[in-house]
């Protein structure tokens, strides 16, 4: 099995840009390249997806505490193709807490026995690239760096400088660089990148992207390296649900909601439940189902339209009423309150839970925590320990009471406590994205609802 992972020596050393422009040149030879992404990102999967007609599988090894599982999902997505690549999340060793093996982008490398190529930024840098690289490359005895890319490099004779530096003082080969160019630079939104949903015009940027790294860096070698890793060769651990034949499951899948875990989907599919994709945008009213799942998005950009679209708000309040299962993350969570505040405009919602999303300026939750009911809920009983992940600028005012405790922990420390998270009959919404692999029980708690 190919495979290569990319890795920044620092947030925001254009780890995204790079593995962009790889995975585009790589599908410019032609080859099927299956990707992947280190933690709970959402958006740079669908850039991902948007390059290489692949959906992005996210390894994180928080939300699914489970060396062997996450080993043998990467295993299942990536045997059916020529190459696998894997971006990194911040620094190569940054994670939770000050272990480096702690939900990190080497923990996954070595999970995976994946080849780890690291991206430095150049940008008014020469031969300190080489104390940079030097450093990676000896931290972890466990990891060994297989090549270097250069990012945002002034122009050859730079590139010279730096690699010349690289090589003299390590054994780490150089691959490559990308060049300085305003034009390949990624647009941002306050939650990270602009969903590729909204920029169809940036398949010109990914051309763009997919010509300068295969002019600029040695491809033939990179796949070479990619042949290095070690196989994965792992019996899945066994996963116990049962059969949920005959279960509609509509989800809400438009501009406005699309933040899913791919391998979240395919395991509610590999329990026989029909997943059926609507849009709270321009569908009249949710499909008929047993069960509703809605997950984040950006709500907030769309607000004007889905308090324009009365009928499919009132046909969603309807099935709440009617006592239909109803599953909402984040985005989901602010379309069923009464409203959506934002600008000094307010903007009728669902109305499910009494409360209000007010859009802020900063963000107001970030990182990953455990969530414990209160008491039992459609996501699971009470006192059941649920992994999660919360990032996002609103916050929701409601009378509402909460039906969760959660906490954030570092280095076996609880750094930080709240409670969030409503249930109103058989509909359950929060801020807390969670990835079903962790527990799948969590899924057979939630379908079980639909057949009582």
């Amino acid at each position: 099995m190919n495979k290569i992972l990319i890795a920044a020596a620092s947030s925001g050393a254009g780890k995204t840009t790079i593995t962009l422009g790889i995975m585009r040149a790589l599908k410019q030879r032609g080859l099927v390249v299956q990707p992947f992404k280190v933690g709970p990102d959402y958006i740079d999967t669908n850039y991902h997806q948007a390059i290489t007609g692949e959906a992005s599988i996210n390894l994180d090894s928080f939300l699914i505490d489970d060396e062997d599982m996450l080993a043998a999902l990467f295993q299942k997505h990536g045997k059916v193709a020529d190459i696998s690549v894997i971006e990194g999340v911040m620094g190569l060793f940054d994670g939770l807490g000050t272990h480096r093996d702690n939900a990190s982008t080497s923990f996954i490398a070595k999970c995976t026995k994946t080849p780890v190529i690291l991206v430095v930024d150049g940008k008014a840098i020469s031969t300190s690239a080489a104390a940079i690289v030097d450093g990676f490359n000896r931290f972890d005895p466990e990891l060994a760096i297989a090549g270097v890319i250069i990012n945002r490099v002034a122009s050859e004779n730079h590139f010279s400088l730096i690699k010349g530096a690289i090589e003299r003082y390590t054994d780490v080969p150089v691959l490559g660089y990308l060049p300085k160019n305003a034009t390949v630079a990624l647009p941002e939104r306050h939650l990270g990148l602009v969903p590729q949903e909204e920029m169809a015009e940036l398949d010109a940027k990914w051309e763009l992207l997919g010509d300068l790294i295969g002019e600029h860096v040695d491809l033939d070698r990179l796949l070479e390296i990619s042949k290095t890793g070690a196989d994965v060769d792992i019996t899945p651990p066994e996963i116990n649900v049962p059969d949920f034949s005959g279960i509609r499951v509509a989800y809400a899948l438009d501009a406005a909601f699309h933040f899913y875990y791919q391998d979240n989907l395919e395991l509610i599919r590999s329990t026989g439940a029909r997943l059926i994709p609507f849009s709270p945008l321009e569908d009249r009213e949710v499909p008929e189902a047993d069960f509703i799942y809605i997950g984040g998005g950006f709500p907030e950009v769309f607000a004007e339209r889905l308090a324009k679209n009365k009928t499919m708000r009132e046909s969603i309040l309807t099935a709440h009423e009617k006592g239909k299962p109803v599953y909402a993350e984040c985005g989901g969570l602010m379309y069923l309150g009464s409203s959506l505040e934002m600008e000094d405009e307010c903007y009728e919602m669902v109305g499910v839970f009494a409360g209000v999303s007010k859009m802020t300026t900063r963000l107001r939750k970030f990182g990953y925590c455990i969530a414990e009911p209160l008491a039992d809920t459609l996501i699971g009983e009470k006192g059941t320990a649920i992994r999660g992940h919360e990032f996002h600028h609103s916050v929701f005012e409601t009378t509402e009471k909460p039906c969760m405790k959660l906490l954030k922990k570092r280095d076996g420390e609880i750094v930080k406590e709240w409670y969030g998270g409503y249930q109103k009959g058989h509909t359950f919404a929060s801020y807390l994205h969670i990835h079903f692999y962790q527990n799948p029980a969590i899924l057979t708690h939630m379908f079980g609802a639909c057949r009582k």
